[in-house]
């Protein structure tokens, strides 16, 4: 049985320690987070707690396909990051180096747009509401400078 381990397991151009549980393990993909690891893994009536080093290949390339398209194993849709996409309408999952890029062309959309989130993100403002009185201060205008003498 020690010799079917694999200390280091490759999904989804990443590393994963094999010691890993097969949820944890999943979960540190970009992209994918405990929530949906663990329905993956229970949609595809795996063992939450077993190591994803014992897991054989086949078994684990299973997992990389579900993870790149998690509608085949029945994940509800409600769980994927990229619901009624801006540009295509669609609804996927994207991971890794694909949602970095993604997330930044919405982002350089909403600068270019000129609108308020756009903007807040333009001077590393704040873009959610929060306040800022007492948070978020950075800059040469921190803090209080006392008079020598």
């Amino acid at each position: 049985m020690e010799e079917d381990f694999k200390h280091m397991v490759r999904i989804a151009r990443k590393d994963v320690d094999g010691n890993k549980p097969v949820a944890h393990a999943i979960a540190d993909i970009k992209g994918v987070g405990i929530a949906l690891s663990g329905a993956i893994i229970s949609q595809m009536g795996l063992d939450l707690d077993q190591k994803i080093g014992y897991l054989p290949d086949d078994t684990i390339n299973k997992i990389e396909d579900a993870i790149r398209d998690p509608k085949k194993v029945n994940v509800p849709d409600w769980m994927l990051n990229r619901r009624n996409d801006y540009e295509t309408g669609k609804t996927e999952h994207l991971i890794e180096s694909d949602l970095i890029m993604r997330l930044r062309d919405d982002l350089n959309r909403m600068k270019k747009i000129r609108s308020y989130k756009g903007r807040r993100h333009e001077v590393g403002l704040p873009v959610r509401g929060q306040r800022t009185k007492a948070t978020f201060r950075k800059g040469s205008s921190v803090g209080v400078s006392r008079r020598r003498g």
